[in-house]
């Protein structure tokens, strides 16, 4: 009638690791899971256009402000401070210079960092403005005057003192 003593040898369930490790793999999931829903719900997906049918008809518009540009000659260069803070851009070409040019930095991914400054002619062809730029490897540059009749494009990477603004070919 001795019966074993296995019953009161053991330790409770919870003291036991592999019950633990067993259950840590679908606890990190059910974790991962709502870290994936909050960046899900938390951002836009601001590359996406909600009027991409009016964005359409705005290209030819685009397209011929490329083609005035290219028809004038013009061609900028744009000179950064070595602070980052000033701008500066010396505009060629045979059109008539205009009194203020208009500079549009877009960040690649992230529209929150986009900054537009208006650079107003200090010299003919030659043109000034302050900005504070957040430091990014890469920015593209949109050029036009104020009256939105013309417009250069081109691309600063990080480190550029300088770079060229030209029409879009293509």
């Amino acid at each position: 009638m001795d019966q074993p003593q296995l019953i009161a040898n053991r330790t409770p369930w919870y003291r036991e690791p592999w019950p633990w490790i067993l259950m840590s793999g679908p606890a990190a999931a059910v974790v991962a899971s709502f870290v994936s829903l909050y960046f899900a719900v938390s951002g836009a997906d601001p590359l996406v256009a909600d009027n991409y049918y009016k964005e359409g008809l705005a290209i030819n518009r685009t397209i011929d402000r490329d083609r005035a540009a290219s028809e004038q000659g013009y061609r900028a260069v744009v000179m950064m401070g070595a602070a980052g803070t000033m701008i500066r851009v010396q505009l060629t070409g045979s059109g008539a210079k205009p009194q203020a040019l208009r500079l549009h930095f877009i960040h690649p991914t992230r529209a929150g960092l986009d900054r537009s400054v208006t650079a107003r002619e200090i010299q003919p062809g030659w043109y000034e403005a302050d900005i504070e730029l957040v430091p990014a490897a890469h920015w593209y540059v949109q050029l036009e005057d104020v009256g939105q009749s013309w417009r250069l494009t081109g691309e600063r990477r990080q480190g550029d003192a300088s770079f060229v603004l030209e029409p879009h070919q293509g």
